[in-house]
Formats: structure tokens, sequence, C-alpha cells
């Protein structure tokens, strides 16, 4: 018996009906595909040309160059408007019916506790995941009681803060910052008037230095009536409670921090 050669386009056809039958339908590669050929040798000149000259080229597919005004980044949004709130008591108003001040609206905004000019101020960057209708309701906040009795501090005399109205999982703080709430916060602290801040967070920072160009920030800045010195910003209070050697850490500051003389 003689066997026929066969002709390329029926193992062609035989190769296409045996994966066929095996299921295989797709075909993958592990290098990429170039989709858009290059461009044109005369587009290439143009866009050298241009370059050259700084003029643009107009045409589709060509984007016109921007103002260097329009390439500047926006400033600080302001939310708090012409008529800021000059209270304490206006702002926890404004903090929780605002409706900028986060994309969700006011329902769920945790309000801050305390009066004003209290010995110290305690400020978060948001509420705790548990937090419904007070600020630092669940461990977090039984953390900072305790630290609070180890310093000595009553908390009636203690102002507790966030920066952000809610819960806020891994937060952009210079976002926020950008975003105007930078600006609310300064506010917020001025009205305050704390002898002391201490402030929970290790990216905290670009919220307080809110209109500040130094690398450090202290509560003068914030506030033109408190004295130097009074600004201790720490780890944020999950970090501490998760590592003991951070406590240790935040107790040898604060020691050296709480014997200045005000």
């Amino acid at each position: 018996m003689t066997v026929q050669n066969p002709s390329l386009t029926g193992e062609i056809a035989a190769t296409l009906e045996w994966w066929r039958a095996a299921g295989v339908d797709l075909d993958f590669a592990d290098d990429a595909t170039a989709w858009l050929g290059d461009a044109p040798a005369q587009d290439a000149e143009a866009l050298a040309q241009t370059a050259q000259d700084g003029n643009a080229i107009a045409g589709p597919g060509n984007a016109q160059p921007q103002s260097p005004e329009a390439l500047k980044p926006a400033g600080p949004v302001d939310l708090l408007g012409e008529s800021p709130p000059t209270t304490l008591e206006q702002f926890h108003e404004f903090w929780l019916s605002a409706p900028g001040l986060d994309t969700i609206g006011p329902r769920g905004r945790i309000t801050p506790r305390g009066t004003a000019n209290p010995e110290v101020m305690v400020l978060v960057i948001d509420p705790e995941a548990t937090d419904r209708d007070r600020l630092l309701s669940g461990p977090l906040g039984q953390l900072v009681a305790n630290m609070l009795g180890a310093m000595g501090i009553d908390e009636d005399a203690t102002y507790f803060a966030s920066a952000l109205p809610r819960h806020t999982p891994m937060p952009d703080t210079a976002a926020a910052a950008q975003a105007g709430l930078g600006a609310i916060l300064s506010l917020h602290i001025r009205l305050v008037a704390p002898k002391r801040l201490i402030a929970f967070g290790s990216n905290i920072l670009p919220l307080l230095q809110h209109g500040i160009t130094s690398g450090e920030c202290s509560l003068r800045e914030i506030n033109q009536n408190a004295p130097s010195g009074n600004l201790m910003v720490s780890e944020g209070l999950d970090s501490l409670m998760a590592m003991p050697r951070l406590k240790t850490k935040f107790w040898r500051r604060w020691i050296e921090w709480s014997a200045q003389d005000l």
C-alpha cells in the first residue's frame, strides 16, 4: 500500500482540526505586538521641526502645547467660603454639614469632642473604623485614654479631633491638604487654641503644614497665640498598638517634650 504525500493545505487543515477538537481556539504570545506602526517619515520630520522652532503642529493627533500657566498645579481648594466659622461651636456645625469635605456627604461624619483652650489637643488623621457617634470610641481610643492617664492628663482637659471627617483607609494626606482640608485643619486648631498638640500619624504633616514652607511645623505657625515647641508628631495609634518599640520611642519623646516650659 502506497501512502500518498499529503498536500500543505491538507496538513494545515488537519492541524487546525486537531487543535479545534482539543478545544483550543485562541492563540497567545509572550511578546508584545506593536499594533500602531511608526509614524511616517514626514510626520517625524515635522515633529522635529516643531521641537526646534517651538511652533505647534495643527491637525488631528497633535495636541497643542499648554502655556506655563496651564501647566502649573492648581492651588488648594477653598472649602471655607466667604464666611468661615468663627467659634468652635460654629466649626462643629460646619464639620457635620458642609457638603464638600468628602465625596460621600455629611451623613456618617464623626464630630470632634472637647472644649476650647484645652491642656492637650489629640489629633488623628481619621476616626476609627468602628466610630459611630463618638470619636475614638474603639481600641485606639482606649489606648489614648490609657496614655493620657499615664501622662496625668484628665480627659476633660483634652480635645479630640480628626483631620478627616470619616474613617479613610490609607488616606492620601497630601491630596487631602490640596483639596482644602489642610486649611480647615489650621482653622480648627486656631479655634481650639490648645496649650499642646499631639498629632498621631506619620503622614499627617501635609495636613498640618498648610501654608508653611519650612520643613518643620510648630503650633506657633498655626496658632499665633501659642508658644513655640508645643507640637509633637508621633506614629499612628495603630502602629503604636502593634509595635511596642514605638511606644518606648513615644514615651521618651513625651518625657523630653513635656519637660519644656511653655
